[in-house]
């Protein structure tokens, strides 16, 4: 059974730093594109950065300069290093990928910045 897990999350300052971990697990054939959304109550999930195997990493404009999203594919692992972080960013965020051409999510982790 493919699982995503999310962990990293929590309460920082913001000007913070915080960086996000998404463990993918199952057998598979392939893990293909892999994102990170986020969102807040009251609200529609927001796309935050996708990477592919073969293409430059993409960043929402809110997000762009500040976040970099990675992946350690011997480890089976998404990042999204958050810099610069601040109290819009608050939100919970979760891991999508395709594994096997199917597509999951992780249930997500609270990212929390103060003012």
């Amino acid at each position: 059974q493919v699982r995503l897990v999310e962990s990293g999350g929590g309460l920082v300052q913001a000007g913070g730093s915080l960086k996000l971990s998404c463990a993918i697990s199952g057998s598979r054939v392939s893990i293909g594109a892999v994102g990170w959304y986020r969102q807040t109550p009251g609200t529609r999930r927001e796309w935050v950065a996708s990477i592919e195997d073969g293409s430059p990493a993409t960043y929402a404009d809110a997000v762009k300069g500040r976040f970099t999203i990675s992946r350690d594919n011997s480890e089976n692992t998404v990042y999204l290093q958050m810099n610069s972080l601040k109290p819009d960013d608050t939100a919970v965020y979760s891991c999508n990928a395709w594994v096997d051409r199917n597509n999951y999510w992780g249930q997500g982790t609270q990212v929390t910045v103060s003012s």
